[in-house]
């Protein structure tokens, strides 16, 4: 074996420690060294190393170790690839041969937006390419913006809550809510929701349309464009329909599929 090839050793271990937590309601230092068979001072290192991460805390009532909240992010898209793949990949790259431009489709993981299909790589006009599992903040991005204008009202509360506390200067957004209202509620009248990011030579527009059943947005479609090379009123005449349908489809046949998975069952 090469080294460029060799295991990490370090991150095995830390993935062992976090497999020993994941098993117990909270461990010490001594029981998971115990488990993973490493010295105890080895292994608080690695747990202390978990929890500079923000996947483990140490609980000062008991001293043992727990698992935080952040765990659960290690599994996001789980659930999502796999009707992603079946159902939302091959109208998405329908899409993306009809617009040129590049499309995406994003769920939510967390308090960002995290793409998991897209056509950058297919696209001739994409000036800069994004692979699945960027993640793109909510508050900032078309995806975001309209995940939190059609979701459900407590979510949404929930969501600006967090983001409130938040030191990211993608999130301060949040503690203006004024001027976040006016936004959200500006996506939902209008049908889409929009971004622009400022860039040296064109600034680059997103438009974004949600995918949803009932009050669960299930996913969001993203076109992202020049503004030099389309205007807005021809992006909105030309992109809007094709990204509504192509929602539409994605939830007609998402849908359908779960509707064929219970009847199996």
């Amino acid at each position: 074996m090469s080294d460029s090839t060799r295991p990490i050793r370090a991150l095995i271990r830390g993935l062992d420690a976090l497999a020993v937590l994941n098993r117990r309601d909270g461990a010490t230092v001594s029981e998971v060294a115990n488990e993973i068979k490493l010295p105890r001072t080895t292994t608080y290192r690695v747990l202390e190393t978990l929890c500079a991460a923000g996947y483990v805390f140490r609980d000062s009532a008991d001293d043992r170790y727990r698992l935080t909240i952040m765990v659960r992010g290690l599994s996001d898209g789980f659930d999502d690839e796999a009707w992603i793949s079946q159902v939302a990949r091959p109208v998405l790259i329908e899409l993306g041969r009809e617009i040129v431009w590049p499309v995406a489709i994003s769920t939510l993981s967390g308090t960002s937006m995290m793409v998991r299909e897209t056509t950058d790589h297919r696209s001739p006009l994409a000036v800069e390419r994004y692979a699945a599992g960027f993640r793109a903040p909510l508050l900032t991005s078309a995806a975001g913006r309209a995940y939190l204008a059609w979701c459900a009202v407590e979510q949404r509360e929930a969501l600006i809550d967090i983001l409130s506390r938040s030191a990211r200067e993608e999130d301060k957004l949040a503690r203006n809510q004024g001027e976040l209202e006016r936004i959200l509620n500006e996506a939902g009248s209008q049908g889409y929701a929009a971004a622009i990011r400022a860039k040296r030579v064109s600034d680059e527009v997103s438009l974004a349309v949600p995918v949803r059943i009932d009050e669960r947005v299930l996913a969001c479609l993203t076109v992202r464009f020049s503004a030099n090379a389309v205007p807005m009123k021809t992006a909105l005449e030309r992109f809007l329909p094709r990204l509504t349908a192509a929602a539409a489809r994605i939830r007609g046949q998402f849908l359908q599929q779960n509707a064929s998975a219970g009847g199996a069952g």
